[in-house]
């Protein structure tokens, strides 16, 4: 299990580690809206981090507001999961640039359906490295998509400046190839599609382990018990009730 101490943490460090810049800490403040378009819409969740939603047109569900976040550290920032396209990564890649003040430095990509990387492109034409989980690679090419360029295994960790993002894959539920993203100064989860919103329905199930997802969550739980925010795929971001939510919704 993963320690969520910074100190203890990068003490006792064995994985792969990447560095980048150097880090700063911002005021503290309350989620607000700082950008709004017909395509994208960015907000502020903590003092540094920011829930950026595009729009999906899916055959199934019709138009589907989709999450990723916004992790800023000094003047640069990771991003997790792209815009549902390339046009509007592209517009939120000049928002972090004119807005932010910040480079990009890393894009993390949650698994390999369209609504957490079908924006890649743009990202890997500026010259921003990708990372995601090695199995996300392969089933991105298998379906034909752009695919991240950097892999891990069961877990990594960038390190931003001295603070710590620790992306780790705790099991199936959604897809084979999930994971979440833990920001620890932060205290804030993206869990993307593997987290529900409360109240929401089972969603897209096509590539998903219903008999394992709940095991899955109770596992992030269980690792990050001090948690504050929860970011999910889809929908409202709020705290540990969005865990609890997914264990029962998928338990019955």
């Amino acid at each position: 299990m993963l320690s969520v101490n910074c100190s203890s943490f990068l003490a006792g460090l064995s994985g792969g580690v990447i560095m980048i810049g150097l880090a700063a800490c911002a005021p503290s403040g309350k989620m607000v809206s700082n950008y709004m378009t017909d395509t994208l819409k960015v907000e502020r969740l903590t003092p540094n981090t920011y829930v950026h939603i595009s729009y999906l047109d899916s055959p199934t569900f019709g138009k589907v507001a989709c999450n990723g976040l916004i992790y800023k550290s000094g003047k640069e920032v990771v991003v997790f999961d792209t815009p549902a396209s390339d046009p509007v990564s592209k517009e939120l890649i000049k928002w972090i640039r004119l807005k932010l003040g910040c480079e990009i430095k890393a894009i993390v990509v949650n698994h390999f359906h369209s609504d957490c990387l079908g924006g890649l492109q743009a990202f890997h034409v500026e010259g921003i490295v990708s990372y995601a989980n090695s199995l996300t690679i392969k089933l991105a090419k298998d379906n034909g998509a752009v695919f991240p360029q950097i892999g891990f295994e069961e877990s990594d960790t960038i390190i931003l400046g001295n603070k710590i993002i620790v992306n780790q894959h705790f099991g199936e539920g959604h897809t084979k190839d999930n994971i979440v993203s833990y920001i620890a100064d932060e205290e804030v989860i993206f869990g993307g599609c593997l987290i529900k919103e409360v109240g929401a329905s089972n969603g897209n199930l096509e590539d998903a382990n219903i008999s394992e997802w709940s095991n899955t969550v109770r596992k992030i739980k269980e690792a990050y018990p001090q948690v504050k925010w929860i970011v999910p795929g889809h929908g409202k971001s709020g705290g540990v009730e969005l865990l609890d939510y997914t264990i029962k919704l998928f338990e019955e």
